[in-house]
């Protein structure tokens, strides 16, 4: 059974940039170390503070391994410094879920008719 790690980030107000650089280091460095990368999420709108990052990975065995191999790799030790050195991360949790509503149907992709003229919708 796969299960996701959804990471919940509370951010220093003035360290969306180096949060976003933060991310965007562990693009390899998760993949490989063993984990299937969804991807980071950043503020944009609303909260200038709350970011998140997301997951998958095979049991929480396989979780711990993941975590010292990428304790381990070179990118990964970087990143971490990083982020203490920098101190943009104020606190972290982790949650582990597992995906209970699948499998899902096929997205449904609807064309509309609407066209514009002189401003006004036809």
């Amino acid at each position: 059974m796969t299960i996701t790690c959804f990471i919940r980030y509370e951010l220093d107000p003035f360290g969306k940039e180096a949060f976003e650089q933060y991310a965007r280091a562990w693009g390899q460095a998760i993949p490989r170390c063993g984990a299937e990368l969804i991807g980071y999420y950043a503020p944009h709108e609303g909260s200038a503070t709350t970011a998140y990052a997301a997951y998958n990975i095979e049991s929480l065995a396989a979780y711990e391994a993941y975590r010292a191999r990428l304790a381990a790799d070179p990118a990964g030790k970087a990143n971490y410094e990083f982020a203490r050195r920098e101190k943009f991360i104020l606190k972290e949790d982790r949650v582990f879920l597992k995906l209970v509503s699948g499998p899902h149907g096929p997205r449904q992709v609807f064309k509309t008719d609407v066209t514009v003229r002189e401003g006004i919708e036809a």
